[in-house]
C-alpha cells in the first residue's frame, strides 16, 4: 500500500495564525504567578506513559465522567472537547455518532475512523468499525481524548482515540448508588463499589437504563456491568483482571425521517419501522488481563491480553419485494463475533545526553472471526420475523502490529516525541451458502501500511508552549463497507482499497491566568480513496474509492476560574471538509448506478463547519450547585451531491442541585432542563441514506433528576 508524501504546508487564514504567535506577547503583558498554575493533568494515550497533556505536542484532553447528566452515553462526558462532534441520535439501536476533525461522520451506524478503548480492551475491531454501548459510566474515572496525527500510532482507522479507565481500588470501601429520572419513562439506576479486600483491589458498577423514547418505537433497555480486580505482587507487578457484560435485548428502531416528515413531526417514527418491527439485540460478555511490572527505575513492562463474544440480531425494513433476487442476503441480520487479542511493551525512562530520553517499543494483535448469517424479514404475509435463510459465512480479520516511540528533550526548552507503526490487516470469508443460483463465494485480502508521526514541542514561556506534528494514517474497508459488491453480484468487494491520510498540526497550549487557560490548534488532513457510496438498492449499500478529499480547520479550547465558585469552558471548532477531486456516487431512490457527479468543493457529508460548545458551572465542593449549558452547531450536508442539509441549530440546557455532606455520606441532588426553548431540530444525520432518510430530531425540552450518593468508609 502506498503511503502518500507530507503536504507542502497550511493554507489557513493568516489571521489564526497570527493569533498564535501574539499569545507570547500577551503572556509577557501578564504578571507572573506561579501559585495560580493549574494543576497538571496526565495524558497517557499521546505517549504510552504518563506525561502531562501541557508538554506533549498533541492535542489531547483528559475528562473526568460527569454526574449531572443521564449517565448512560459516553457522549454525554465529552460533547465539550473541540474537534469533536456528538450527535443526539435518539436511536439506542444505532450506537451513538462520535467524529474527530471530521473522521467517521459518514459511518451510518456504529463508530468508524476513531480507535476507542475501555481499561485497555479496545472496541473497535481490526477492520476499523466499532461501538460503545458497552462502556459503563458508573465505574469510568477518566476519559482522554487524543487527536491529530499522533492518533496514527494506534493503527488502522485512527482518526482520533478515546480511552475510558476505571477507577482503582481504594484502601477503604466506598459505595455508590445514582438514580436519574426523565421525561418518556426514562430512568437509570447504577450501583458501584470500591475498595480492597485481602490486598486485591475491586471496583464494580451495574446499571440498570430503561426509555420509552422521545420518538415512536424507540422502547429501549440496557444492562452493563463493569468490573476491575487487581492483585498487587510488590516488587513483582500487578495483575488487573477486567470484566465487562452488556444486554440489550430487542430495542426498537424508528428509522430515520425524511425532511417533510421531519417537518410534520419530528417524534413520529417511519411507518416502515412499525410494519416490520424494525429491532436490534445486542448481547456482549468480554474479559482482559493487564500486568505491569517496574523492572527497575528505568524500565517496564506491560502485558494485556482479552476475549470476548458480541451477538447481534437486527430486523430491518427492507420490503419483501426488494429480496426476490437469489443473491439476496435478505431483511434480517445475525452476527455471532467471537474476538481476542493482546498487547505487549517495553519502556525504557532514562537520560540521554544527560536530558530526559524515553523509548516505547512493542506489539500488537487483535483478531476478529465473525459468523454472519441473512434470513428473509417474513414469512408469508407475517412481516418483521424471521424467514428463510439466504445468507451464511464466517469472515475472519486480524492484524499484527509492530510500534516503536521515541522522546527526548535535547534542551530545556524541546520535546521531540517521534513514532512509527508498521500494520498489516488481513482479510478472509468462506461461504457455506451455495446454490444453484447463488454461487461459492469467498475469497480474502490484506492491506498493510507504515505510519510514521512526529512533533516538536517549544517552551516560550512558562505559560506558553508551542508545537508542530506531522503524521500518516490509513484506514481499511470495514466489513460491512466490504459485505456488498459494487456490480450487485455476489460474493465480498475485495476491490476496495485503503483510505490513505497525511495529518499536520501546529498550536500552542497557553496557562496565563487562572481565568485563561487553553489551546489552540490549526490541522490540515488529506485523505486519498475516501471510501463513498456506489450504489442504493435492495436495502443494502455498496462502497467504492473516490479521490482526494480534505479537512482542515482550527480549534480553541479555553477554560477557567472567573470566581471562586465561578468556572466556564468553551470548545470552538472551525473545520472545512471538502471533495478535492471530482467523482461519480449514487443517487435516487433506489439507484443502481453511480451517475451523480460529486463536484470538487463539495462539503462531505455530516460535517458542519463550525460547532461551539459552552458551560459556566457554579459552585464548591458542597453547598448549592447550578450551571447553564450551551451548544451550536452548523448546518450540514447529508448526501455527496449536497442536494440536501441538516438546518443549524443552537440549544441550551441549565440544571441546579445541592451537594450535602452527612458524615461519611455525600448526596448530590441535580435537577436539569434539556433543550430549554423546546426548538425542534435534528440531532443526528444517516448519511447518504438509499431511502431518503437523512434525519433523526433530537427531543424536545425535558427535564430529567439525578440522585447520587456516594458513602466513604
Amino acid at each position: 500500500m502506498r503511503i502518500a508524501r507530507p503536504s507542502p504546508g497550511f493554507p489557513f487564514p493568516t489571521v489564526v495564525l497570527c493569533a498564535v504567535l501574539s499569545l507570547p506577547v500577551l503572556a509577557d503583558e501578564i504578571a507572573q504567578d506561579k501559585a495560580h498554575a493549574a494543576q497538571d493533568t496526565i495524558t497517557v494515550t499521546a505517549t504510552r506513559g504518563e506525561k502531562s497533556t501541557f508538554e506533549v505536542p498533541a492535542s489531547v484532553d483528559v475528562l473526568d465522567p460527569r454526574a449531572d447528566t443521564l449517565g448512560v452515553n459516553l457522549t454525554e462526558s465529552v460533547s465539550g472537547v473541540a474537534g469533536l462532534l456528538t450527535r443526539d441520535r435518539q436511536n439506542y439501536a444505532q450506537d451513538t455518532q462520535i467524529s474527530i476533525r471530521g473522521f467517521g461522520a459518514r459511518s451510518t451506524f456504529g463508530i468508524r475512523g476513531i480507535r476507542l478503548y475501555l481499561d485497555g480492551i479496545p472496541a473497535t475491531q481490526p477492520d476499523g468499525a466499532g461501538q460503545v454501548s458497552h462502556f459503563n459510566m458508573a465505574t469510568a474515572e477518566r476519559i482522554e481524548v487524543l487527536r491529530g496525527p499522533f492518533s496514527a500510532l494506534y493503527g488502522n482507522s485512527s482518526g482520533g482515540v478515546i480511552d475510558v479507565s476505571s477507577a482503582e481500588g481504594t484502601p477503604a470501601p466506598e459505595f455508590g448508588s445514582s438514580t436519574a429520572v426523565g421525561d418518556d419513562h426514562t430512568w437509570r439506576a447504577s450501583l458501584g463499589a470500591r475498595g480492597t479486600v485481602a490486598g486485591n483491589q475491586y471496583n464494580i458498577g451495574v446499571t440498570r437504563f430503561d426509555t420509552d423514547g422521545f420518538r415512536d418505537h424507540s422502547q429501549t433497555r440496557r444492562d452493563s456491568f463493569n468490573g476491575k480486580f487487581t492483585r498487587d505482587f510488590g516488587n513483582a507487578g500487578n495483575l488487573s483482571l477486567v470484566l465487562n457484560r452488556f444486554d440489550s435485548p430487542d430495542t426498537q428502531d424508528p428509522l430515520g425521517l425524511t425532511r417533510e416528515q421531519f417537518d410534520q413531526d419530528p417524534g413520529q417514527a417511519t411507518s416502515r419501522a412499525t410494519e416490520f418491527n424494525t429491532r436490534k439485540s445486542v448481547e456482549q460478555n468480554q474479559a482482559g488481563l493487564v500486568y505491569k511490572n517496574s523492572l527497575d527505575a528505568a524500565n517496564s513492562i506491560r502485558i494485556s491480553g482479552y476475549t470476548g463474544r458480541r451477538e447481534v440480531v437486527q430486523f430491518l425494513a427492507i420490503p419483501a419485494g426488494a429480496q426476490g433476487r437469489p443473491t439476496h442476503s435478505g431483511g434480517v441480520i445475525d452476527l455471532d463475533s467471537r474476538y481476542h487479542g493482546g498487547d505487549a511493551r517495553w519502556a525504557y525512562n532514562g537520560e540521554m545526553s544527560g536530558r530526559p530520553f524515553f523509548v516505547v517499543a512493542g506489539l500488537n494483535y487483535e483478531a476478529l472471526s465473525q459468523d454472519r448469517r441473512g434470513f428473509e424479514n417474513f414469512i408469508g404475509d407475517t412481516l418483521g420475523v424471521r424467514g428463510e435463510l439466504r445468507r451464511n459465512e464466517t469472515n475472519d480479520v486480524d492484524h499484527f502490529d509492530q510500534y516503536l516511540q521515541v522522546g527526548w528533550d535535547p534542551v530545556a526548552q524541546v520535546t521531540l516525541l517521534a513514532g512509527v507503526r508498521n500494520s498489516k490487516v488481513n482479510f478472509d470469508s468462506q461461504d457455506f451458502f451455495v446454490t444453484d443460483e447463488n454461487p461459492l463465494d469467498g475469497g480474502s485480502t490484506d492491506f498493510s501500511a507504515t505510519t510514521p508521526v512526529f512533533g516538536a514541542l517549544y517552551r516560550l514561556d512558562p505559560r506558553v508552549h508551542l508545537y508542530a506534528a506531522y503524521g500518516e494514517g490509513f484506514e481499511t474497508p470495514t466489513l460491512f463497507e466490504i459485505a456488498y459488491r459494487a456490480d450487485g453480484g455476489s460474493g465480498l468487494n475485495f476491490d476496495l482499497n485503503a483510505s490513505e491520510t497525511d495529518n499536520s498540526e501546529i498550536g500552542a497550549k497557553f496557562r496565563l491566568h487562572p481565568a485563561l487557560q487553553g489551546q489552540l490548534a490549526l490541522f490540515l488532513a488529506e485523505t486519498e480513496d475516501e471510501l463513498v457510496v456506489a450504489r442504493n438498492a435492495g436495502g443494502r449499500s455498496t462502497f467504492v474509492n473516490a479521490g482526494e478529499t480534505r479537512r482542515q480547520g482550527a480549534e480553541l479550547s479555553l477554560g477557567g476560574q472567573l470566581l471562586p465558585r465561578l468556572r466556564y469552558e468553551l470548545a470552538y471548532t472551525l473545520l472545512d471538509a471538502e471533495v478535492r477531486q471530482t467523482y461519480t456516487a449514487c443517487s435516487g431512490i433506489p439507484c443502481f448506478e453511480a451517475t451523480t457527479v460529486v463536484a470538487a468543493g463539495n462539503d462531505l457529508p455530516g460535517v458542519p463547519e463550525s460547532h461551539v460548545y459552552g458551560i459556566l458551572r457554579w459552585g464548591g465542593e458542597t453547598g448549592w450547585q447550578s450551571l447553564l449549558e450551551g451548544r451550536y452547531v452548523d448546518a450540514v450536508a447529508v448526501n455527496d451531491a449536497n442536494t440536501e442539509s441538516a438546518p443549524s441549530y443552537g440549544v441550551l440546557a441549565a440544571a441546579a442541585g445541592y451537594i450535602a455532606q452527612f458524615g461519611k455520606l455525600t448526596a448530590q441532588m441535580t435537577l436539569r432542563v434539556d433543550n430549554l426553548f423546546d426548538e425542534d431540530h435534528v440531532g443526528s444525520v444517516i448519511v447518504n441514506d438509499g431511502n431518503g432518510r437523512f434525519y433523526e430530531p433530537a427531543p424536545d425540552r425535558s427535564v430529567l433528576g439525578v440522585i447520587d450518593l456516594r458513602w466513604k468508609n
